[in-house]
């Protein structure tokens, strides 16, 4: 078969003189492309960003720790000598070696599934999208590791083939090594290119530099992308696929500055999350608000929480229905009230069991058992529960189990709302007994407690209301509070996403574990 396609371009053989010149991509039409075949590269082109480190710095971190972090930091300035002075090929294989030597080819994907798709979405150009979105067959070629990109490439934005750097790999683990051609840039993109489509020529390239011209020469159409960081991104209504659910420990994009704050403040900021969990485990609860002030933890409350219920009376206690956010709500509920009440939870580490200042008791996920023991609870005092049975990060509120409206009508909703700038609290796929000291390790964490009005009688179940009418009205109610949105999701949901299970070996992802993370 004759190829249709130009002759290769290479990049020695053009002086500057002889650079083919494209125009930008504001230039190019969006309308009547559902028949064509879009080709883009990925930094600087379908992201802002033109740097990939940011993300090789979320895989070292989240798969190998501070120390890989740091070794990929201190092999940073060698990577940007060889980017551009020497090629661009062998600053990236610094940077691919630097990360991915020795890691589990398993943990690598479990990244990529669970924790970059939400730094990629943040990242993505509006122009460029606008263009790559409106063809019907969409491919991306990018110098990134395929194993990196391709699960937030087909999963969010749809991409039909995803032409990236193949990672050599040994026994279930990453080289450091690529395998051949090489790093996808200059003239291996256009080979790559060329490979993929024999038959018929992409009708539009998108690019961003002068190594993606040779790809670029080979479509119909080519547009160039300027590199304007100041082009607002693709905002959070517009993304094609919304992430509810995502992982990892950090909060923000690590550039090399930020890559080295994060590291120098990992020893400083875990002695102090330590004393902020002493504040809260060994004073008094109604001292521990001003503890958590003077030790940086801030503290908001908001509407007029219940008082305690009086024993005297035989007067139950009231059961709060809180949104869940961090294993720490029910003990910032404590805080805001100024006297410990009792959690019920599906599941807490050995450790958070330990250090908490409140006491904690299992749900068996026996409903009968369950509902037993909460009566209970209740009649020794007030309760707290998150009947979401797993934390959020986004705003979307996760589907309300029903089964805490058939056991009492004293019902007080409160919206949990907290703000972390470096680490998450939160883990699906780690371990779980960490996440107060990540929630303390932030610099100035957050908390905001919003107390709502009590259930009226008429809406509980005691009025003959159902419990998923009860349910699904407080859930609206907090929802409505924090102008999050309501969905249907359960934690099962987020495990099978996340960790690739149900929630019961969270430390454990599992290798097939490919169900998208989005509504």
């Amino acid at each position: 078969m004759v190829n249709p396609l130009p002759y290769p371009v290479s990049i020695s053989s053009m002086g500057k003189d002889h650079l083919p010149t494209f125009p930008t991509i504001d230039k190019c039409p969006s309308i009547g492309r559902e028949k064509h075949t879009v080709v883009a590269d990925m930094d600087g082109t379908l992201l802002r960003g033109r740097s990939s480190f940011p993300y090789f710095a979320l895989v070292a971190f989240e798969v190998g720790g501070i120390l890989r972090l740091l070794f990929l930091l201190l092999a940073s300035p060698l990577a940007g000598v060889l980017y551009y002075f020497v090629s661009e090929s062998a600053g990236i294989r610094v940077l691919v070696f630097a990360t991915f030597a020795g890691m589990k080819v398993a943990d690598i994907e479990s990244v990529a599934r669970a924790v970059l798709p939400k730094f990629y979405s943040t990242d993505l150009h509006s122009q460029s999208w606008r263009v790559f979105s409106s063809c019907g067959k969409r491919c991306v070629l990018t110098a990134n590791p395929r194993i990196m990109v391709e699960g937030f490439l087909k999963e969010f934005l749809g991409a039909d083939m995803v032409l990236g750097t193949e990672i050599a790999t040994y026994r279930g683990r990453a080289t450091g090594f690529v395998l051949n051609p090489g790093i996808l840039v200059g003239n291996n993109k256009a080979d790559a290119l060329r490979k993929a489509f024999v038959s018929d020529a992409p009708d539009i390239g998108l690019g961003d530099r002068k190594t993606d011209f040779p790809f670029m020469k080979l479509c119909k159409e080519s547009y160039v992308v300027p590199a304007k960081p100041e082009v607002e991104p693709v905002s959070h209504e517009k993304l094609p696929k919304p992430i509810v659910f995502h992982d990892g420990r950090l909060a923000s994009k690590l550039t090399p500055l930020m890559a080295l704050l994060t590291i120098l403040w990992i020893p400083v900021g875990f002695v102090l999350a330590c004393l902020r969990i002493a504040a809260g485990s060994l004073l008094p609860m109604p001292v521990v608000y001003y503890a958590f002030w003077a030790l940086g933890v801030r503290v908001y409350i908001k509407g007029t929480p219940p008082p305690p219920a009086k024993k005297s009376t035989g007067q139950t206690g009231v059961l709060f229905i809180c949104s869940h956010r961090t294993l720490l709500d029910p003990i910032f509920l404590s805080t805001a009230l100024g006297r410990p009440i009792p959690a019920v939870t599906y599941s807490l580490s050995r450790l958070s069991e330990i250090i908490s200042p409140i006491k904690t008791v299992r749900l068996t996920r026996d409903r009968v058992a369950d509902a037993n023991m909460i009566k209970k609870l209740l009649e020794q005092g007030d309760l707290v529960i998150c009947p979401e049975g797993t934390t959020c990060r986004e705003p979307f509120l996760l589907r309300f189990s029903a089964l805490f409206a058939e056991l009492t009508d004293e019902l007080v909703p409160v919206a949990m709302a907290n703000r972390m700038s470096m680490f998450h609290g939160t883990t699906a796929r780690g371990w779980k007994g960490m996440d107060p000291f990540y929630f303390f390790m932030n610099p100035s964490p957050a908390y905001e407690v919003t107390f709502l009005n009590k259930l009226p009688s008429e809406l509980t179940c005691g009025a003959g209301k159902s419990s998923h009418d009860v349910a699904n009205y407080i859930q609206r109610t907090i929802a409505a509070s924090l102008s999050y949105e309501c969905t249907t999701f359960t934690r099962k949901d987020k495990y099978r996403a996340l960790a690739g299970n149900d929630g019961t070996v969270a430390e454990k992802p599992a290798a097939n574990a490919k169900k998208i993370m989005g509504c």
